[in-house]
């Protein structure tokens, strides 16, 4: 059986997968579905070759990472016990390969944006690609967390909602400080002009004032 080898090239990136096509399920002469090797030569940078988990780590980290990085939330993705790991740091990015092998340091790699823009086209067209049958583990798209929403908001915007708030109240409350409360008054039964007693009035009744009630 004939070693099959896959490659996808940017400026400068190239990526290249080799492997065998699995029978056992059913799989055609020119697809890959037994991984054996890869390789990863970033110009300016020592080719990088790993297996099948460090792909899949590669993948992993990368992707996301490049989705934060896009919304303006760049964060650090990989495990300290990951293969691979990606970092912010300043205006590059730098790209950790950890060794499975004791006593060991990392391999670095700082990437600019253009490297990093070439090393994510090669490993979409890796995911693409008809012919590679190998169901790697991809990371599902995530939204941004709520912490990293707030940090896209400038501090003068996200303050001005509740700072505008606080000034409408206090502004309320000074106002109604400022608005007179009527003082309530004692109730004159002879000023009521609107009072129905009898009493209140006596020419209001058939007997005329000063007159005493003959008897029947």
């Amino acid at each position: 059986m004939i070693k099959l080898s896959l490659r996808y090239e940017q400026i400068s990136c190239r990526l290249t997968v080799e492997g065998y096509p699995d029978v056992s399920t059913g799989q055609g002469g020119q697809a890959i579905g037994i991984l054996t090797g890869w390789s990863l030569a970033l110009a300016g940078h020592t080719e990088l070759e790993g297996k099948r988990e460090h792909l899949e780590a590669l993948l992993q980290v990368v992707a996301p990472y490049a989705r934060h990085l896009i919304s303006s939330a760049p964060r650090t993705f990989g495990a300290p016990d990951s293969p691979v790991a990606i970092h912010p740091e300043d205006a590059r990015h730098r790209l950790e390969l950890r060794s499975s092998q004791p006593n060991t340091p990392p391999l670095t790699l700082h990437l600019d944006d253009a490297e990093l823009a070439d090393l994510v086209r090669c490993l979409d067209q890796l995911l693409l690609d008809g012919r590679l049958q190998l169901n790697l583990q991809t990371p599902s798209p995530q939204p941004l967390r709520r912490s990293e929403l707030r940090k896209r908001v400038p501090l003068g915007r996200r303050m001005a909602a509740p700072l505008c708030g606080m000034a409408a109240l206090g502004l309320a409350g000074a106002i109604s400080w400022m608005v007179p409360t009527p003082k309530p008054g004692s109730f004159n039964p002879a000023q009521d002009k609107g009072s129905t007693n009898p009493m209140a009035d006596p020419g209001k009744t058939g007997t005329p004032s000063g007159a005493s009630q003959l008897p029947r």
